[in-house]
């Protein structure tokens, strides 16, 4: 089966609201066998999402929605799905009853308008909604072909795929083997050389199917394999999953649902250490990332963000005759600072950033993007020399991911 995923609202166009939904769905759908062939947006026009779903359904076997299923005039959802199906709507009556049972159970006056959110297409198969008011549905062509269509609301929407339509999905595209699937995170290594590293096992593996997917300093490799069971899809990726550690050896940090800020904390309880930072041009970035694991105190002492010079002298140690001498974007600077860090906070080790994230301040000597990252611990220190590309708030989050690549390298045994 292959479906296409269209997401409605006006607001998505507008850049108003960063859609979610569709990635959430495109991945539920690939991990139950389920190819998407596209993913769409359109407005809140009756005539434009009737025409975006009978182009997919020219182009896939369904279309699955998210959003315009709410009671107002510009939720026009399930008006444009009988239009593109050629069908009337008609009123479910158990959907209008939970419908005046959820405001019953608030305590709130149900407005007329709510009934218009259980007039579902004619014969439709209907998905109960018990998080909100708004009943999904799956309504099918006489080709067979068909729209599914979910509420916008992401705490809505993915109980009901979850529990709902992928069962209906997985019946009916006849999946009924397993789907296993594995992410291997890298990091200090680029998606060019990956592809570079494991071309040949692209071209040779159809099961496992392999992707490569790029973030900010780092790429993720997804292997997805198929077979009757679960243990039998495990055994088809297993001897794929090894080649590519092997050719990956020194970048792979983790796998499915593990964070690098995790993975690193994981490896100080290991070795009983803890960690302090001092940051300037990445403004508290690199702490934030790490206090985001719970339980990140054991291991996480404090940070200092060290913008104005006085700060790295006071609170840091910098020598002022470095600052002077090499100045506050420097190698030396760079040092003092982890050190200090480590030093004045108790640490074990101490992790630092300084660097130019502009767009003003740049120099032909010391450029816009130029970071220092240093790492100290009691044996010494490891300071790397960054010149990232992209606008402030692009080198600011390169810079953090780099230090925390740093950081997690000089972890290693």
């Amino acid at each position: 089966m292959k479906v296409e995923i269209l997401a409605v609202g006006t607001e998505l166009l507008l850049g108003q609201l960063v859609d979610t939904n569709s990635p959430h769905i495109a991945r539920a759908l690939a991990e139950n066998g389920i190819d998407v062939y596209g993913m769409h947006a359109v407005g809140d026009n009756r005539e434009r999402i009737a025409a975006a779903m009978r182009a997919a359904l020219d182009r896939a076997d369904g279309v699955v929605t998210s959003g315009g299923l709410g009671p107002t005039i510009d939720d026009l959802t399930k008006e444009a799905a009988c239009d593109a199906l050629g069908v009337e709507p008609e009123l479910h009556d158990a959907s209008l009853r939970a419908i005046e049972h959820a405001f019953a159970r608030l305590g709130r006056a149900m407005q007329e308008n709510n009934r218009k959110q259980a007039h579902l297409p004619r014969g439709a198969r209907v998905l109960p909604n018990p998080h909100g008011t708004a009943p999904g549905f799956i309504a099918t062509r006489e080709d067979g072909k068909f729209i599914a269509s979910m509420p916008g609301v992401p705490r809505e929407m993915k109980p009901m795929l979850q529990e709902h339509m992928l069962p209906w999905l997985r019946e009916r595209a006849g999946t009924s083997g397993a789907v296993y699937t594995r992410v291997l995170h890298t990091i200090d290594i680029a998606e060019s050389e990956i592809d570079h590293r494991i071309a040949d096992l692209f071209a040779s593996s159809a099961n496992p199917k392999i992707a490569v997917l790029a973030h900010d300093y780092r790429c993720d490799v997804k292997l997805m394999a198929k077979a009757a069971s679960a243990e039998a899809a495990r055994d088809l990726l297993a001897p794929v999953e090894d080649e590519i550690l092997r050719r990956l050896r020194g970048h792979v940090y983790g796998f499915d649902e593990q964070s690098l800020p995790g993975v690193i904390h994981e490896r100080l309880r290991q070795t009983n250490r803890t960690i302090a930072v001092a940051e300037s041009c990445t403004g508290g970035a690199v702490a934030s990332e790490l206090t985001s694991v719970p339980g990140s105190s054991k291991s996480f002492m404090g940070g200092v963000v060290a913008y104005d010079n006085s700060v790295k002298v006071e609170l840091l140690g910098v020598q002022p005759s470095t600052l002077e001498a090499a100045g506050a974007v420097s190698e030396e600077t760079a040092l003092e600072m982890a050190r200090g860090a480590r030093l004045r906070l108790g640490a074990d080790v101490g992790l630092s950033t300084t660097g130019i994230a502009g767009p003003d301040g740049g120099t032909p000597e010391k450029p816009v993007g130029l970071v220092w990252i240093a790492v100290t611990d009691e044996s010494g220190g490891h300071v790397v020399r960054l010149h990232l590309p992209g606008d402030r708030a692009g080198i600011q989050r390169r810079a953090t991911i780099a230090a925390l690549a740093l950081l997690w390298r000089t972890l290693q045994p």
